[in-house]
């Protein structure tokens, strides 16, 4: 049996070299109003700046392991301030 996940979301590049989407987290300033349930959920992915607005980790780009932390995020944040792209 195929594992669907490897098909859906937050799939990457396998061992094999098989291309896969990757997934890249953007936060829009505009509508984040420091909650930080993101920063609370996904550590790898989020920073907080010196007011507790969050914006994205590096590039935004999510390691593969952590898509699941990226729409758990994404979910969670009240003021719907975080995208998922999948690239």
């Amino acid at each position: 049996m195929r594992n669907a996940r490897a098909f859906g979301r937050g799939a990457h590049t396998t061992k094999e070299g098989a291309m896969t989407e990757r997934l890249r987290v953007q936060v829009d300033p505009d509508k984040c109003q420091g909650h930080a349930r993101c920063k609370a959920l996904a550590p790898e992915l989020f920073e907080l700046d010196e007011y507790g607005n969050a914006h994205e980790a590096g590039d935004g780009m999510v390691p593969p392991g952590l898509e699941d932390k990226a729409w758990l995020a994404r979910s969670n944040c009240p003021e719907i301030a975080i995208d998922v792209i999948e690239e």
